[in-house]
């Protein structure tokens, strides 16, 4: 007996029910991303400080010229009380007369052997949580923690109630942020052309 027929006819109904099979579930895909908790951090003047021409013949050839101090106000707005830290950065440490303690000002662009000057910050009035804070530093990475309001490079800068000796969950902090800008001595400077300043300074948030 020929079942040739019987066969075809099999694979035809097997055929003819795939789609069927095939359209009997359907895929259900998640996704999302879950963020941690962050903070944000604003200056005022977008953290630029300007002294605009200084004439040469009003710098000192034997002393430090120190030019006037900067405010700038500094915000942290978190999305719930955090426990940070604020981190200087030096993109001038090479220019720097005292890297433990000053900033960079960069290099005279025509004689590049010599560096400008120095950038010290500080903080001052800081605000926590519509509380008084005092400033705390830190130089090794946050295992202790003394009074200290002069940001120094690297060091890790924290912010407590008066008298604490830890940085406390903050949820909003404002502050002052001084910058005490100085020019070196000209006796080491040549300064028979402009000469710009070139200060810049990160201030990394991390987390404690």
């Amino acid at each position: 007996m020929n079942t040739y027929p019987r066969l075809l006819a099999l694979l035809l109904l097997l055929t003819n029910i795939g789609p069927a099979i095939a359209a009997s579930f359907v895929d259900i895909t998640v996704t999302g991303r879950v963020t941690p908790d962050a903070c944000h951090v604003t200056l005022s003047d977008e953290g630029t400080v300007d002294h605009g021409k200084i004439p040469s013949h009003t710098l000192s050839s034997t002393e430090f010229t120190v030019l006037p101090s900067r405010l700038l106000e500094l915000n942290v707005q978190c999305s719930r009380p955090m426990l940070f830290a604020l981190v200087g950065l030096d993109n001038r440490a090479e220019s720097s007369l005292a890297p433990g303690f000053f900033y960079g000002l960069g290099r005279n662009i025509h004689v590049p052997a010599e560096r400008l000057g120095s950038v010290a910050l500080s903080y001052r009035n800081p605000m926590g949580d519509a509380q008084t804070l005092q400033v705390l530093a830190s130089t090794d990475s946050g295992e202790t923690w003394s009074p200290e309001p002069n940001a120094y490079p690297k060091s890790y800068i924290g912010f407590a109630p008066p008298g604490d000796r830890q940085p406390d969950f903050i949820g909003q902090l404002t502050t002052q942020l001084r910058i005490d800008t100085s020019i070196n001595f000209t006796q080491y400077l040549t300064l028979d052309q402009e000469v710009p300043l070139d200060g810049s300074i990160v201030l990394d948030l991390r987390y404690l």
